[in-house]
């Protein structure tokens, strides 16, 4: 067991509402900033349990940045923890916090799930993110609910918005440049990570992917060559 779940088994403060594969999730990717200066945004404060959880995982150092619609959450504001009230699907809004946040090492969308709220805050707070930071998105399972807007590959979900993410990271051996080239998002994201529920995006900066080859070929290495080539040993082989 983390020490996440530990905290969550054991935790009886403010409300904590978390689906309980989450805790692995995070611990892979949160561990390596325990004890650090950290700065983490979460969208979403409810309750403010997880406040409390995200403090004594990463310890005094940390610097906690809450966002929530509900003006009732500034009362967990304390040494440390800062919280901002509005709505995030209100691009000016997200515009005049990403103005006054410093950059950010982790970035948690927990808020109200819904597509425009998820894609809004993807699009106004990603370039905030530092470039080895961590942007998690949480309760993906809204991409199939109507009530939120979801629906199974409906366009315009979060869940299908975010698979042009997978081409963006491949765009360096793209060979329609007209139509997909690399850009911000493939010169600094070194990974995605999808769970039930979750996507991570761990930041890193990259440049195009270089390969060799080392040692002495024997024969023809076949997997390798070109289509056409592929295509005269098949037809040698059945005897063509």
């Amino acid at each position: 067991m983390n020490d996440l779940r530990a905290f969550f088994d054991r935790h009886e403060g403010r409300l904590l509402h978390k689906w309980h594969h989450y805790f692995d999730i995070y611990e892979r990717h949160f561990s390596r900033f325990r004890g650090q200066p950290v700065c983490l945004v979460e969208f979403g404060v409810s309750q403010g349990g997880s406040l409390q959880m995200w403090r004594e995982y990463f310890g005094p150092q940390a610097t906690l940045h809450g966002v929530d619609i509900n003006p009732n959450c500034k009362q967990f504001e304390e040494p440390g923890v800062h919280i901002t009230i509005g709505d995030q699907e209100d691009r000016a809004f997200l515009k005049s916090l990403a103005r006054s946040l410093p950059p950010i090492d982790i970035l948690i969308d927990d808020g109200g799930h819904t597509m425009k709220q998820q894609k809004h805050t993807f699009e106004e707070l990603f370039p905030l993110v530092q470039p080895h930071g961590v942007y998690l998105v949480e309760d993906l399972h809204t991409s199939y609910w109507a009530k939120w807007g979801g629906g199974y590959r409906k366009a315009g979900t979060f869940i299908e918005y975010s698979k042009n993410f997978i081409d963006r990271i491949n765009a360096w051996h793209s060979q329609q440049p007209d139509r997909l080239s690399p850009d911000d998002f493939t010169r600094s994201v070194r990974s995605l990570h999808y769970y039930d529920s979750v996507l991570v995006i761990e930041k890193a900066p990259m440049t195009p992917p270089t390969h060799e080859r080392k040692g002495t070929a024997l024969f023809p290495d076949y997997p390798h060559q070109s289509p056409r080539v592929l295509d005269r040993v098949r037809r040698k082989l059945r005897g063509k």
